[in-house]
Protein backbone atom coordinates (compact mmCIF):
# COMPACT_ATOMS: atom_id res chain seq x y z
CA UNK A 1 0.00 0.00 0.00
CA UNK A 2 1.17 3.61 -1.16
CA UNK A 3 2.79 5.39 2.15
CA UNK A 4 1.81 9.14 2.77
CA UNK A 5 5.58 11.23 2.32
CA UNK A 6 5.16 11.98 6.16
CA UNK A 7 4.58 8.17 6.57
CA UNK A 8 7.58 7.53 4.48
CA UNK A 9 9.58 10.04 6.30
CA UNK A 10 8.98 8.42 9.85
CA UNK A 11 9.54 4.75 8.83
CA UNK A 12 13.07 5.70 6.86
CA UNK A 13 13.95 7.77 9.85
CA UNK A 14 13.19 5.38 12.88
CA UNK A 15 12.24 2.06 11.07
CA UNK A 16 13.62 -1.25 11.49
CA UNK A 17 16.30 -2.23 8.56
CA UNK A 18 14.01 -4.44 6.85
CA UNK A 19 11.07 -1.84 6.80
CA UNK A 20 13.51 0.65 5.36
CA UNK A 21 14.49 -1.78 2.27
CA UNK A 22 10.89 -2.26 1.92
CA UNK A 23 10.45 1.36 1.15
CA UNK A 24 13.63 1.76 -0.72
CA UNK A 25 12.49 -1.05 -2.92
CA UNK A 26 8.54 -0.64 -3.48
CA UNK A 27 7.93 2.83 -2.67
CA UNK A 28 7.66 5.38 -5.70
CA UNK A 29 11.94 7.10 -6.15
CA UNK A 30 9.60 10.53 -6.20
CA UNK A 31 8.02 9.85 -3.01
CA UNK A 32 11.30 8.63 -1.35
CA UNK A 33 12.70 11.73 -2.32
CA UNK A 34 10.73 14.20 -1.12
CA UNK A 35 10.91 12.40 2.30
CA UNK A 36 14.55 12.25 2.42
CA UNK A 37 14.63 15.82 1.52
CA UNK A 38 13.22 16.84 4.76
CA UNK A 39 16.37 15.07 6.47
CA UNK A 40 19.60 16.27 7.02
CA UNK A 41 22.37 15.15 4.27
CA UNK A 42 24.24 12.53 6.44
CA UNK A 43 20.90 11.04 7.53
CA UNK A 44 19.65 11.33 4.29
CA UNK A 45 22.94 9.53 2.46
CA UNK A 46 22.85 6.85 5.08
CA UNK A 47 19.44 5.79 4.32
CA UNK A 48 20.13 5.41 0.53
CA UNK A 49 22.88 4.13 0.26
CA UNK A 50 21.09 0.41 1.46
CA UNK A 51 19.61 0.75 -1.99
CA UNK A 52 21.23 -1.15 -5.12
CA UNK A 53 23.25 0.91 -7.20
CA UNK A 54 20.70 1.74 -10.08
CA UNK A 55 17.65 2.63 -7.52
CA UNK A 56 20.11 4.88 -5.65
CA UNK A 57 20.58 6.66 -9.33
CA UNK A 58 16.47 6.41 -9.74
CA UNK A 59 15.89 8.17 -6.20
CA UNK A 60 18.78 10.53 -6.87
CA UNK A 61 17.77 11.85 -10.09
CA UNK A 62 14.17 12.90 -8.17
CA UNK A 63 15.77 14.94 -5.27
CA UNK A 64 15.71 18.66 -6.16
CA UNK A 65 19.07 20.64 -6.93
CA UNK A 66 19.75 22.00 -3.59
CA UNK A 67 19.45 18.43 -1.85
CA UNK A 68 21.85 16.96 -4.49
CA UNK A 69 24.34 19.16 -4.06
CA UNK A 70 24.39 18.76 -0.32
CA UNK A 71 24.54 15.10 -1.25
CA UNK A 72 27.37 15.57 -3.42
CA UNK A 73 29.47 16.98 -0.84
CA UNK A 74 29.55 14.66 1.15
CA UNK A 75 29.22 11.50 -1.16
CA UNK A 76 32.57 9.86 -1.28
CA UNK A 77 33.63 10.34 -5.02
CA UNK A 78 33.34 6.37 -6.11
CA UNK A 79 29.81 6.76 -4.80
CA UNK A 80 29.03 9.46 -6.69
CA UNK A 81 30.85 8.74 -10.00
CA UNK A 82 28.31 5.41 -9.77
CA UNK A 83 25.14 7.19 -9.32
CA UNK A 84 25.98 9.47 -12.09
CA UNK A 85 26.99 6.54 -14.68
CA UNK A 86 23.26 5.50 -13.66
CA UNK A 87 21.78 8.63 -14.20
CA UNK A 88 19.48 9.02 -17.37
CA UNK A 89 21.69 11.24 -19.86
CA UNK A 90 19.78 14.69 -19.07
CA UNK A 91 19.55 14.52 -15.21
CA UNK A 92 23.26 13.61 -15.66
CA UNK A 93 23.93 16.70 -17.37
CA UNK A 94 21.77 18.77 -15.55
CA UNK A 95 23.72 17.68 -12.07
CA UNK A 96 27.13 18.42 -13.43
CA UNK A 97 25.61 21.82 -14.34
CA UNK A 98 24.93 22.41 -10.34
CA UNK A 99 28.35 20.85 -9.30
CA UNK A 100 31.07 23.53 -8.53
CA UNK A 101 34.38 23.70 -10.49
CA UNK A 102 35.90 21.57 -7.89
CA UNK A 103 33.57 18.94 -7.64
CA UNK A 104 33.18 18.81 -11.55
CA UNK A 105 36.97 17.99 -11.57
CA UNK A 106 36.87 15.62 -9.02
CA UNK A 107 34.13 13.62 -10.52
CA UNK A 108 34.99 13.31 -14.24
CA UNK A 109 38.11 11.02 -14.13
CA UNK A 110 36.51 8.17 -12.12
CA UNK A 111 33.44 8.21 -14.98
CA UNK A 112 34.08 6.12 -18.21
CA UNK A 113 34.89 7.50 -21.61
CA UNK A 114 31.87 7.13 -22.76
CA UNK A 115 29.80 9.21 -19.85
CA UNK A 116 32.48 12.07 -19.81
CA UNK A 117 32.07 12.70 -23.68
CA UNK A 118 28.16 12.34 -22.96
CA UNK A 119 28.74 14.99 -20.51
CA UNK A 120 30.34 17.54 -22.26
CA UNK A 121 28.49 17.18 -25.45
CA UNK A 122 25.12 17.70 -23.29
CA UNK A 123 26.46 20.57 -21.21
CA UNK A 124 27.88 22.46 -24.21
CA UNK A 125 24.68 23.72 -25.45
CA UNK A 126 23.12 26.42 -23.83
CA UNK A 127 20.92 27.07 -21.34
CA UNK A 128 17.20 27.89 -22.23
CA UNK A 129 17.78 26.07 -25.43
CA UNK A 130 16.47 22.38 -26.78
CA UNK A 131 19.86 21.18 -26.61
CA UNK A 132 20.05 21.99 -22.88
CA UNK A 133 17.35 19.97 -21.57
CA UNK A 134 17.75 17.15 -24.47
CA UNK A 135 18.59 13.61 -23.34
CA UNK A 136 21.06 11.21 -25.72
CA UNK A 137 19.49 7.62 -24.89
CA UNK A 138 16.67 7.30 -27.66
CA UNK A 139 16.54 4.42 -29.92
CA UNK A 140 17.65 4.68 -33.18
CA UNK A 141 16.95 2.11 -36.24
CA UNK A 142 17.93 2.12 -40.18
CA UNK A 143 15.04 2.28 -42.53
CA UNK A 144 16.38 -1.09 -44.16
CA UNK A 145 15.53 -3.55 -41.57
CA UNK A 146 12.79 -5.87 -41.14
CA UNK A 147 9.89 -5.09 -38.09
CA UNK A 148 11.35 -8.59 -36.90
CA UNK A 149 15.13 -7.65 -37.09
CA UNK A 150 13.86 -4.27 -35.32
CA UNK A 151 12.18 -6.05 -32.22
CA UNK A 152 15.06 -7.87 -31.52
CA UNK A 153 17.34 -4.82 -31.82
CA UNK A 154 15.18 -2.56 -29.52
CA UNK A 155 14.68 -5.79 -26.93
CA UNK A 156 18.32 -5.43 -26.41
CA UNK A 157 18.57 -1.33 -26.28
CA UNK A 158 15.16 -1.12 -24.17
CA UNK A 159 17.27 -1.04 -20.43
CA UNK A 160 19.45 1.97 -21.54
CA UNK A 161 17.29 3.80 -23.58
CA UNK A 162 14.70 6.67 -21.71
CA UNK A 163 11.66 5.09 -24.48
CA UNK A 164 11.41 2.95 -27.01
CA UNK A 165 7.53 3.59 -27.63
CA UNK A 166 8.85 6.04 -30.70
CA UNK A 167 12.12 4.63 -32.36
CA UNK A 168 13.78 6.88 -35.05
CA UNK A 169 14.95 6.22 -38.07
CA UNK A 170 18.51 7.52 -39.32
CA UNK A 171 20.50 7.34 -42.44
CA UNK A 172 24.01 6.02 -42.46
CA UNK A 173 25.13 10.15 -42.18
CA UNK A 174 22.65 9.65 -38.87
CA UNK A 175 20.35 12.23 -40.38
CA UNK A 176 16.71 12.10 -39.11
CA UNK A 177 14.66 10.49 -42.03
CA UNK A 178 11.65 9.01 -40.01
CA UNK A 179 10.17 7.25 -36.97
CA UNK A 180 8.37 4.45 -35.77
CA UNK A 181 5.93 3.46 -33.00
CA UNK A 182 6.11 0.12 -31.06
CA UNK A 183 2.67 -0.65 -31.62
CA UNK A 184 3.31 0.10 -35.30
CA UNK A 185 6.16 -2.20 -35.41
CA UNK A 186 4.63 -5.04 -33.26
CA UNK A 187 1.78 -5.04 -35.71
CA UNK A 188 3.36 -5.02 -39.19
CA UNK A 189 3.24 -7.59 -41.79
CA UNK A 190 6.03 -10.13 -41.13
CA UNK A 191 7.78 -8.61 -44.54
CA UNK A 192 7.60 -5.17 -43.81
CA UNK A 193 10.30 -3.45 -43.17
CA UNK A 194 10.92 0.08 -41.41
CA UNK A 195 10.56 2.14 -44.24
CA UNK A 196 7.32 0.62 -45.29
CA UNK A 197 5.89 1.89 -41.88
CA UNK A 198 7.87 4.55 -40.83
CA UNK A 199 6.38 7.99 -40.41
CA UNK A 200 8.22 11.09 -42.48
CA UNK A 201 6.07 13.30 -41.30
CA UNK A 202 7.77 14.69 -38.09
CA UNK A 203 7.86 17.58 -35.68
CA UNK A 204 11.67 18.16 -34.86
CA UNK A 205 13.24 21.06 -33.40
CA UNK A 206 17.01 22.38 -33.80
CA UNK A 207 19.92 22.15 -30.96
CA UNK A 208 19.67 26.12 -30.48
CA UNK A 209 15.90 26.34 -30.44
CA UNK A 210 14.13 28.06 -27.37
CA UNK A 211 13.21 25.38 -24.84
CA UNK A 212 10.03 26.50 -24.33
CA UNK A 213 8.72 26.26 -28.04
CA UNK A 214 9.69 22.73 -27.77
CA UNK A 215 7.35 21.97 -24.42
CA UNK A 216 4.91 23.70 -26.35
CA UNK A 217 5.38 21.61 -29.70
CA UNK A 218 5.72 18.81 -27.28
CA UNK A 219 1.98 19.56 -25.73
CA UNK A 220 0.38 20.53 -28.98
CA UNK A 221 0.76 17.06 -31.22
CA UNK A 222 0.48 14.98 -27.97
CA UNK A 223 3.91 13.17 -28.39
CA UNK A 224 5.62 11.10 -26.29
CA UNK A 225 9.31 12.54 -27.19
CA UNK A 226 10.69 15.19 -29.92
CA UNK A 227 13.73 14.54 -31.56
CA UNK A 228 16.67 17.20 -31.82
CA UNK A 229 18.60 17.71 -34.90
CA UNK A 230 21.53 19.77 -35.91
CA UNK A 231 22.19 22.35 -38.30
CA UNK A 232 23.65 19.01 -40.76
CA UNK A 233 20.05 17.58 -39.77
CA UNK A 234 21.50 14.62 -37.78
CA UNK A 235 19.76 13.29 -34.85
CA UNK A 236 21.63 14.32 -31.71
CA UNK A 237 19.10 13.76 -29.04
CA UNK A 238 15.22 13.80 -27.51
CA UNK A 239 13.26 15.77 -25.21
CA UNK A 240 10.78 13.61 -23.49
CA UNK A 241 7.52 14.56 -22.38
CA UNK A 242 8.69 14.15 -18.67
CA UNK A 243 11.18 17.01 -19.65
CA UNK A 244 8.82 19.41 -21.31
CA UNK A 245 6.95 19.18 -17.89
CA UNK A 246 9.10 20.53 -16.54
CA UNK A 247 10.10 23.22 -18.48
CA UNK A 248 6.53 24.52 -18.34
CA UNK A 249 6.39 24.07 -14.52
CA UNK A 250 9.73 25.86 -14.31
CA UNK A 251 8.22 28.89 -16.68
CA UNK A 252 4.86 28.72 -14.97
CA UNK A 253 6.32 29.45 -11.91
CA UNK A 254 8.87 31.82 -13.42
CA UNK A 255 5.51 34.04 -14.67
CA UNK A 256 3.52 33.74 -10.92
CA UNK A 257 6.81 34.96 -9.43
CA UNK A 258 7.21 37.84 -11.91
CA UNK A 259 3.04 38.69 -11.88
CA UNK A 260 4.06 39.48 -8.18
CA UNK A 261 6.84 41.44 -8.81
CA UNK A 262 9.62 38.75 -7.00
CA UNK A 263 12.91 38.00 -9.04
CA UNK A 264 15.90 36.02 -8.87
CA UNK A 265 14.15 32.89 -6.88
CA UNK A 266 16.11 30.17 -7.87
CA UNK A 267 15.37 28.11 -4.81
CA UNK A 268 11.93 26.50 -3.63
CA UNK A 269 10.41 28.53 -0.99
CA UNK A 270 10.69 26.15 1.60
CA UNK A 271 14.08 26.01 1.40
CA UNK A 272 14.80 29.84 0.49
CA UNK A 273 16.78 31.48 3.35
CA UNK A 274 15.55 34.97 4.81
CA UNK A 275 18.34 36.86 2.74
CA UNK A 276 17.35 34.55 -0.77
CA UNK A 277 13.57 35.81 0.02
CA UNK A 278 14.41 39.70 0.84
CA UNK A 279 16.62 40.06 -2.30
CA UNK A 280 13.78 38.25 -4.43
CA UNK A 281 11.14 40.99 -3.27
CA UNK A 282 12.83 44.22 -1.94
CA UNK A 283 13.66 45.80 -5.45
CA UNK A 284 10.34 45.91 -7.16
CA UNK A 285 8.53 46.95 -3.45
CA UNK A 286 11.16 49.94 -3.29
CA UNK A 287 10.76 50.52 -7.05
CA UNK A 288 6.32 50.67 -6.55
CA UNK A 289 6.65 52.68 -3.26
CA UNK A 290 8.35 55.82 -5.23
CA UNK A 291 5.82 55.04 -7.68
CA UNK A 292 3.09 55.52 -5.56
CA UNK A 293 4.18 58.93 -4.33
CA UNK A 294 2.43 59.75 -7.73
CA UNK A 295 -0.85 58.77 -6.06
CA UNK A 296 0.05 61.40 -2.73
CA UNK A 297 1.08 63.87 -5.23
CA UNK A 298 -1.78 64.07 -6.68
CA UNK A 299 -4.07 63.79 -3.82
CA UNK A 300 -2.60 67.40 -2.55
CA UNK A 301 -2.59 68.48 -5.53
CA UNK A 302 -6.82 68.06 -5.07
CA UNK A 303 -6.78 69.25 -1.18
CA UNK A 304 -9.00 72.75 -2.12
CA UNK A 305 -11.44 69.80 -3.90
CA UNK A 306 -11.51 67.66 -1.48
CA UNK A 307 -11.78 69.66 1.65
CA UNK A 308 -14.89 71.73 -0.12
CA UNK A 309 -16.33 67.64 -0.45
CA UNK A 310 -15.52 65.40 1.96
CA UNK A 311 -17.81 62.67 0.57
CA UNK A 312 -15.89 62.26 -2.20
CA UNK A 313 -12.94 60.21 -0.05
CA UNK A 314 -15.70 57.66 0.90
CA UNK A 315 -15.30 56.34 -2.61
CA UNK A 316 -11.85 57.47 -3.40
CA UNK A 317 -10.12 53.45 -2.14
CA UNK A 318 -13.04 52.32 -4.28
CA UNK A 319 -12.51 53.59 -7.50
CA UNK A 320 -8.91 53.19 -7.46
CA UNK A 321 -9.36 49.46 -6.43
CA UNK A 322 -11.76 49.15 -9.22
CA UNK A 323 -9.02 50.42 -11.96
CA UNK A 324 -6.22 48.39 -10.34
CA UNK A 325 -8.39 45.09 -10.87
CA UNK A 326 -9.49 45.74 -14.50
CA UNK A 327 -6.00 46.49 -14.99
CA UNK A 328 -5.01 43.57 -13.18
CA UNK A 329 -7.21 40.82 -14.86
CA UNK A 330 -6.48 42.66 -18.36
CA UNK A 331 -2.79 42.13 -17.99
CA UNK A 332 -2.90 38.34 -16.74
CA UNK A 333 -5.11 37.57 -19.62
CA UNK A 334 -2.71 39.04 -22.22
CA UNK A 335 0.33 37.64 -19.80
CA UNK A 336 -0.66 34.49 -20.23
CA UNK A 337 -2.27 34.05 -24.03
CA UNK A 338 1.58 36.00 -25.11
CA UNK A 339 3.47 33.18 -23.29
CA UNK A 340 1.57 30.81 -24.94
CA UNK A 341 1.28 31.62 -28.09
CA UNK A 342 -2.34 32.28 -28.30
CA UNK A 343 -1.90 35.83 -29.46
CA UNK A 344 1.19 37.21 -31.21
CA UNK A 345 2.35 41.47 -31.33
CA UNK A 346 1.05 41.82 -34.49
CA UNK A 347 -2.60 41.03 -32.73
CA UNK A 348 -2.61 44.38 -30.32
CA UNK A 349 -4.77 46.34 -32.57
CA UNK A 350 -7.44 43.90 -32.73
CA UNK A 351 -7.03 43.16 -29.10
CA UNK A 352 -7.00 46.65 -28.34
CA UNK A 353 -10.15 47.37 -29.98
CA UNK A 354 -11.87 44.42 -28.43
CA UNK A 355 -10.79 45.66 -24.81
CA UNK A 356 -12.14 48.97 -25.05
CA UNK A 357 -15.05 47.23 -25.93
CA UNK A 358 -15.50 44.69 -22.40
CA UNK A 359 -13.51 48.12 -20.28
CA UNK A 360 -16.88 50.30 -21.36
CA UNK A 361 -18.98 47.63 -20.25
CA UNK A 362 -17.53 46.40 -17.56
CA UNK A 363 -17.32 50.11 -16.36
CA UNK A 364 -21.24 51.01 -17.07
CA UNK A 365 -22.07 48.43 -14.89
CA UNK A 366 -19.42 49.15 -11.93
CA UNK A 367 -20.40 52.27 -12.62
CA UNK A 368 -24.75 51.92 -12.11
CA UNK A 369 -23.57 50.31 -9.03
CA UNK A 370 -21.84 52.65 -7.43
CA UNK A 371 -23.87 55.81 -8.26
CA UNK A 372 -26.76 54.52 -6.07
CA UNK A 373 -24.54 54.93 -3.32
CA UNK A 374 -23.00 58.28 -3.86
CA UNK A 375 -26.69 58.85 -4.05
CA UNK A 376 -27.40 58.92 -0.58
CA UNK A 377 -23.91 59.46 0.52
CA UNK A 378 -23.39 62.42 -1.38
CA UNK A 379 -25.97 63.97 -3.50
CA UNK A 380 -26.89 63.50 -7.03
CA UNK A 381 -23.72 65.59 -7.74
CA UNK A 382 -21.10 63.16 -6.37
CA UNK A 383 -22.98 60.29 -7.57
CA UNK A 384 -21.97 61.97 -11.22
CA UNK A 385 -18.34 62.89 -10.49
CA UNK A 386 -18.32 58.59 -8.94
CA UNK A 387 -20.51 56.94 -11.71
CA UNK A 388 -17.95 58.93 -15.06
CA UNK A 389 -15.08 58.32 -12.69
CA UNK A 390 -15.59 54.77 -12.59
CA UNK A 391 -16.16 54.57 -16.22
CA UNK A 392 -13.07 56.36 -16.77
CA UNK A 393 -11.11 54.73 -14.25
CA UNK A 394 -11.95 51.29 -15.65
CA UNK A 395 -11.21 51.81 -19.20
CA UNK A 396 -8.28 53.14 -18.88
CA UNK A 397 -7.12 50.44 -15.74
CA UNK A 398 -8.23 47.84 -18.49
CA UNK A 399 -5.86 49.36 -21.05
CA UNK A 400 -2.89 49.63 -19.77
CA UNK A 401 -3.23 46.42 -18.47
CA UNK A 402 -3.94 45.22 -21.95
CA UNK A 403 -0.92 47.59 -23.16
CA UNK A 404 1.98 47.08 -20.97
CA UNK A 405 2.45 43.42 -21.70
CA UNK A 406 3.05 44.47 -25.64
CA UNK A 407 5.07 46.81 -25.01
CA UNK A 408 7.05 45.17 -22.83
CA UNK A 409 7.35 42.44 -25.48
CA UNK A 410 7.87 44.81 -27.96
CA UNK A 411 11.51 45.81 -26.48
CA UNK A 412 12.05 41.91 -25.99
CA UNK A 413 11.37 42.15 -22.14
CA UNK A 414 9.21 39.22 -20.10
CA UNK A 415 5.58 40.38 -20.61
CA UNK A 416 4.89 39.21 -17.13
CA UNK A 417 7.08 42.02 -15.68
CA UNK A 418 3.33 43.83 -16.29
CA UNK A 419 2.28 41.86 -13.20
CA UNK A 420 -0.07 42.63 -11.00
CA UNK A 421 1.44 45.57 -8.38
CA UNK A 422 3.05 47.56 -11.37
CA UNK A 423 -0.03 47.80 -13.13
CA UNK A 424 -2.06 48.53 -9.97
CA UNK A 425 0.68 51.17 -8.91
CA UNK A 426 -0.10 53.08 -12.52
CA UNK A 427 -3.86 53.02 -12.64
CA UNK A 428 -3.83 53.94 -9.28
CA UNK A 429 -1.92 57.52 -10.40
CA UNK A 430 -4.09 57.76 -13.26
CA UNK A 431 -6.99 57.15 -10.95
CA UNK A 432 -6.82 59.90 -8.61
CA UNK A 433 -5.96 62.46 -11.06
CA UNK A 434 -9.76 60.98 -13.47
CA UNK A 435 -11.32 60.83 -10.14
CA UNK A 436 -10.39 64.79 -8.89
CA UNK A 437 -10.32 66.53 -12.33
CA UNK A 438 -13.37 65.18 -12.97
CA UNK A 439 -14.99 66.34 -9.45
CA UNK A 440 -13.33 69.61 -9.57
CA UNK A 441 -14.56 70.05 -12.99
CA UNK A 442 -18.37 68.51 -12.19
CA UNK A 443 -18.65 70.02 -8.89
CA UNK A 444 -17.53 73.76 -10.42
CA UNK A 445 -20.26 73.78 -11.71
CA UNK A 446 -23.24 76.95 -11.26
Amino acid sequence: MQQTVTGLETLLAKGEPDQIARVLMHEHPADIAVALQAMPPEESWRILRQAGQRRVAAIFSYLDHACQMQLAMIVPRADLAAIVTDMQSDDRADLYHELSPEQREALMPALAQAEREDIRRLTAYREGTAGAIMTSDYAALPSDISATQALRLLRREAPAKETIYRAYVIDDERRLIGAVRLEDIITAPHRATIADIMDTNLHAVRVHDDEEAAARKIARYDIIALPVIDDQDQLVGIITHDDALDVMEAEATEDFHRVATITDLDSSVSRATVPILYRARISWLMILVFGNIFSGAGIAHFEDTIAAHLALMFFLPILIASGGNAGSQSSTLMVRALATGDIALSDWGKVFARELAVAVLLGLSMAAAIAVIGIFRGGREIALVIALSMILIVIVGSLIGMLLPFILSRFRMDPATASTPLVTSIADATGVLIYFSIARLVLAMP
